[in-house]
């Protein structure tokens, strides 16, 4: 395992690290699933104790996975090595079955002392707003919050978790003043569109955290036309038939001769163009099994220049029209 700095930052984290939303198993809010089926709690300790094994020491979580699960189960396991660096997020609520956005500095404060509880840990490494819009950060009270929290020693570092299609305001926002030290952001080889932004704030220092970098699974290869989610995973709402069948078009076209051609998964192709991007301080592919350690940490490799460009090549002509599809289903 290679490891990066994380932005201006003291830590050092993992190039591949460890997102914990799917061990936070099958909640629902009313309706609506937040999570990715059931899971095995025991299946997800072993998983945790194989990415340590593995080199991992980045573990990303929030305290809505779950409704609190996914930091448990972080908890029980990680409680006995406060060496490893955890990150968690803040902002979103069940409340009357509904979900909730809260960035209050009341609530901010008080959520905080719950995943320490739930996490067994005195301190948090890095805390970050859950995908706050920039109203919610004009309002203040959401900065003043994590900037007490650091003061008091409750978190080391804060940060803001970016909204998937349009990050660019948000980001700005706490550049111009200075404030945070890092940004996580959606970034895979089918949504690129953060790319201006993960450059600027890499330059100015902040630590870039890509999420979702095999796209909800679509770049792993394992999905058909003919797949269908459980209705308590919330794929079973964000990919549609038609947008597996319009990727996977693509992806047999164009992305997987590639991956044959230099003797890589669809998965390590899919992570090791990440890697190709020295802005990113780590990649975060969701892990629940043992086995999901291992093909997220093997056999990765730097691309060469000219496969490189033409994956990025892409981003505006066969993903642009998909993209629209997907952030119709939110």
């Amino acid at each position: 395992m290679q490891y990066r700095k994380f932005g201006n930052t003291d830590l050092m984290v993992s190039e591949i690290g460890f997102g914990a939303w799917a061990i936070g198993g099958n909640a629902r809010v009313g309706n609506t699933p937040i999570g990715w089926g059931t899971v095995d709690d025991d299946v997800s300790k072993k998983a945790i104790q194989a990415a340590l094994n593995a080199g991992i020491n980045f573990f990303d979580t929030a305290d809505f996975y779950g409704l609190g699960h996914s930091e448990q189960i972080l908890g029980d396991v990680l409680h006995k090595n406060q060496s490893v660096i955890v990150a968690t997020k803040v902002g979103h609520r069940n409340i009357d079955e509904k979900i909730v956005v809260d960035y209050s500095k009341e609530y901010i404060i008080r959520a905080c002392e719950e995943s320490l509880q739930r996490l067994k840990r005195d301190v948090i490494d890095y805390y970050q707003l859950h995908s706050a819009r920039l109203h919610h950060l004009q309002n203040g009270e959401s900065i003043e919050g994590m900037e007490m929290l650091k003061q008091q020693g409750k978190i080391r570092y804060w940060g803001l978790s970016l909204n998937t299609f349009y990050p660019a305001a948000e980001a700005m926002y706490l550049m111009e003043r200075n404030l945070c030290d890092g940004f996580q952001l959606v970034f895979n080889l089918i949504n690129q569109k953060a790319t201006d932004v993960m450059k600027n704030a890499s330059q100015k220092g902040y630590g870039i955290i890509a999420r979702m970098p095999l796209q909800f699974g679509l770049l792993t290869g394992k999905f058909s036309v003919n797949t269908k989610f459980r209705n308590d995973d919330h794929r079973s709402f964000r990919l549609t038939t038609e947008i597996i069948d319009r990727t996977l078009q693509v992806l047999e076209a164009k992305i997987w001769p590639i991956a044959e051609k230099e003797q890589l998964t669809k998965t390590q192709l899919a992570l090791s163009f990440l890697l190709g991007f020295k802005e990113i301080s780590t990649i975060i592919p969701g892990i629940r099994t043992p086995n999901h350690v291992v093909q997220n940490t093997t056999g990765l490799k730097l691309l060469n220049k000219e496969t490189f460009e033409f994956l990025q090549s892409l981003m505006d002509t066969d993903w642009d029209e998909i993209l629209r599809l997907m952030e119709k289903q939110g």
